[in-house]
């Protein structure tokens, strides 16, 4: 779906603001999180966020053995429960192998896509990761913009990288 030239311009500037608060919010010592605000009315506004979850499995045509290379697919599913329209910007995975080396990733988008969701709509997508142990973890957050340009993070709770089968 192409986007027009004038939701172009506003993803951008939403973008530059993210990027700007995202640096402010790495040199000082505590987290951006919202808090409740109260408009003119004395009444809650908005509150931007997306819940999310992870399903694991293995790839056996990824994994190589012989070389100590354990890879494993997983499916994110990603819902704005909140109550603003809100849009994933980019993502920080820290995936973990059994012997505490750690793959840092950061990037702008998933697989492509930086969705915009509604209150109550979802977004999945599919990815993988390869790490030198049978089992590890993976924990991350995506940066996300609502449409009044208010940034926050969405949080992925640890999740274990593992073959089920192998599990007892």
């Amino acid at each position: 779906m192409a986007m027009s030239a004038a939701a172009l311009r506003r993803a951008q500037q939403c973008a530059r603001r993210a990027e700007t608060v995202q640096h402010l919010g790495s040199r000082i010592s505590t987290e951006i999180r919202p808090s409740i605000a109260f408009g003119p009315d004395n009444l809650p506004m908005a509150t931007p966020r997306f819940s999310c979850g992870a399903a694991v499995q293995a790839l056996p045509e990824q994994t190589h053995l012989e070389q100590g290379l354990y890879a494993y697919s997983y499916t994110i599913t990603i819902e704005n429960t909140g109550d603003v329209l809100a849009q994933l910007i980019g993502r920080h995975w820290e995936i973990t192998d059994a012997r505490g080396q750690v793959q840092v990733v950061d990037g702008l988008a998933v697989v492509g896509h930086q969705p915009v969701l509604a209150p109550g709509q979802s977004f999945q997508y599919s990815s993988w990761a390869q790490i030198g142990t049978p089992q590890g973890t993976m924990r991350g957050r995506f940066l996300c913009v609502t449409e009044g340009c208010e940034v926050f993070h969405a949080e992925v709770d640890e999740f274990l990288l593992a073959d089920s089968a192998s599990l007892h």
